[in-house]
């Protein structure tokens, strides 16, 4: 399964209902993610830009959209950002990869 990096900025009336009513939103986002055939990595509340951090794991990438899609549409989500993480295997035959791809840049000489 492909890892994901959710980083999760709160609206001020999600803040509020949390503050009225203390809860761990990793136990109420855990159900979702597993139904979506993932499971929670690790979580982690925030302060900065993001309010809350979470790695997941997840079958596909249609799977983190409609975590962050079904996040979103919830109302208490001010802004949601996924990003693919790579393991450095992944990553190193990634770099293999664009080694021998070819690839040449704007203006390189052949």
């Amino acid at each position: 399964m492909a890892h994901y990096l959710t980083q999760v900025s709160y609206t001020a009336d999600a803040w509020s209902a949390l503050v009225k009513n203390p809860v761990n939103r990793l136990d109420q986002i855990r159900p979702a993610v597993e139904k979506l055939g993932g499971k929670i990595i690790s979580g982690f509340m925030a302060f900065g830009d993001y309010d809350l951090v979470l790695i997941s794991e997840l079958p596909t990438n249609a799977d983190a959209a409609a975590l962050a899609m079904a996040a979103a549409a919830g109302g208490s989500v001010r802004s949601i950002k996924t990003t693919p993480l790579l393991s450095t295997e992944e990553a190193m035959e990634a770099l293999k990869k664009a080694k021998g791809s070819g690839y040449r840049a704007v203006g390189a000489s052949s």
